[in-house]
C-alpha cells in the first residue's frame, strides 16, 4: 500500500501548490518564485545525495533523457503553469489536471506500445469536451482575467507533464527517485536562474514574511516532497495506474481554493467539471488499456 499512500499524499501536495502559487504570484514575479523554489529544493537534496548507496547506474546517452526530463518538468511545465495562473483561477487550472491520466494513456500508446480499449478512447473524447466547455464558459474576474488563455496554457503544461511521466518511468530502472528529482531541481535552478536576467522579470525589493514562507513550502514541501513521492511511486506501479491518481488533484484543488481563496465555479463550469471527471471515470471503467497495463 505504500506506493498508493505516497501517490495520494503527492496529489494533495500538488493540489496545494495551485493555492500557494496563486497567492505568491500576486506578491513576487513568477520567475523569481520558480527560481527560489528550485534553489530551496536543491539545497534540501544535496545532503541526501551524499549518502552512500543511492542508485545511479549511468548508461551512455542518459544525459539526453535526463535533460529532456528536466526540460519537460520543471522547466517548460512550471513556465506554462506560472503564466496560466496569472490568467485563470486556481480551481479551473486544477480541473485541467484531470486530463493528465488520459494524456498519459495516449503517451503510453505512442511510446510504450500499450494498447488502449474503446472505453479509454471514449473517456478521452468526453474529458476533452469537458475541458473545452470549461475553457469557453470561463468568465473574466479578478482571479481569472483571461481564462481562455490560462486554461490553454495549463493544458500545454499537462502535455509537458505527460512527457515527464514517461521519461521518469524509463529512467527509474537505473536511477533512484532521489537522483531523478535532484536532476530536475538542479537543471530547473539553472533554467529559471538564467531567466532572471531577462528584462521583463521584476526582482523583489522586500521579502514579506508569509509570502516568503509559502515559497519555502513550495521548494521544500512541493518540489522535494511531491516529486520525490511521485517518482518513487511510479517506479513501483504501472504508468497508467499512477497517472490515474492525478484525478485527485482537481478535487483537492477545488476544495482548497474554496476554503482558502474563496473561489467558486459557475453552474456551467461545475457541469463542465463533471464532464471532465466523467470522461476520466469512463476511461478507467473496463479492462481495456488500464487492466492490460496493470497485468504487464
Amino acid at each position: 500500500m505504500l506506493p498508493y499512500l505516497a501517490l495520494s499524499l503527492a496529489m494533495l501536495l500538488w493540489a496545494s501548490s495551485f493555492i500557494a502559487l496563486k497567492y505568491v504570484f500576486s506578491v513576487f514575479d513568477p520567475m523569481v518564485v520558480l527560481f527560489a523554489r528550485m534553489v530551496i529544493a536543491t539545497l534540501c537534496l544535496l545532503p541526501l545525495m551524499l549518502r552512500p548507496g543511492v542508485r545511479r547506474r549511468y548508461q551512455q546517452g542518459d544525459w539526453k533523457w535526463l535533460a529532456a526530463l528536466a526540460l519537460a518538468e520543471p522547466c517548460l511545465y512550471f513556465l506554462l503553469e506560472a503564466r496560466a495562473l496569472v490568467y485563470t483561477s486556481a480551481s479551473q487550472a486544477g480541473v485541467i489536471t484531470a486530463t493528465l491520466p488520459l494524456l498519459t494513456s495516449l503517451g503510453a500508446l505512442l511510446f510504450l506500445k500499450e494498447r488502449l480499449g474503446r472505453t479509454v478512447w471514449l473517456g478521452i473524447a468526453v474529458s476533452f469536451a469537458g475541458v473545452l466547455w470549461l475553457t469557453l464558459t470561463g468568465e473574466q474576474s479578478a482571479d481569472a482575467p483571461n481564462p481562455l488563455l490560462g486554461n490553454a496554457l495549463e493544458f500545454l503544461a499537462m502535455v509537458c507533464a505527460t512527457g515527464y511521466i514517461l521519461i521518469a518511468k524509463k529512467l527509474s530502472v537505473r536511477y533512484s527517485a532521489l537522483v531523478i528529482t535532484a536532476a530536475q531541481t538542479v537543471l530547473g535552478m539553472l533554467w529559471f536562474g538564467a531567466l532572471l536576467f531577462t528584462p521583463w522579470v521584476t526582482l523583489p525589493q522586500t521579502l514579506p514574511l508569509w509570502p516568503s514562507l509559502w515559497v519555502l513550502y513550495l521548494g521544500a514541501g512541493i518540489t522535494l516532497g511531491a516529486y520525490g513521492l511521485y517518482t518513487w511511486s511510479v517506479s513501483r506501479v504501472p504508468v497508467v495506474m499512477a497517472g490515474a491518481f492525478v484525478n485527485l488533484i482537481p478535487v483537492f484543488t477545488v476544495l482548497l481554493a474554496w476554503i482558502i481563496l474563496g473561489e467558486t465555479l459557475s453552474a456551467q463550469q461545475q457541469l463542465a467539471c463533471l464532464l471532465v471527471f466523467g470522461g476520466v471515470l469512463i476511461s478507467q471503467r473496463k479492462p481495456g488499456a488500464s487492466a492490460q497495463t496493470t497485468q504487464a
